[in-house]
């Protein structure tokens, strides 16, 4: 696994909002799996937040779970590169 170089340096402002929106959406489609499986057990789970405090509470976990392992992933990944060509005379 590689880690940043320099672990004092911050990764941009447009991959940390990248993270943001990517855990927001991957955390959508993990609640909904959960959510699934969980009513495939016969507990049940519904999709409306306001009405089941079980739920509300299934999809803020898998929200702050999936946000923060894609920041954690942002905050330790390198950004890419170009290669840079050697410009030979």
């Amino acid at each position: 696994m590689k880690i940043m170089k320099d672990p004092q340096s911050r990764p941009s402002a447009l991959r940390i909002t990248a993270g943001v929106i990517l855990g927001i959406v991957v955390g959508f489609f993990v609640f909904f799996g959960i959510a699934l499986v969980l009513g495939a057990l016969n507990i049940p789970v519904s999709m409306q937040f306001a009405e089941n405090i079980f739920s509300l509470i299934v999809f803020i976990i898998s929200m702050i779970m999936c946000i923060a392992l894609v920041l954690w992933l942002v905050w330790t990944t390198p950004p890419t590169e170009p290669e840079q060509e050697e410009e030979s005379e």
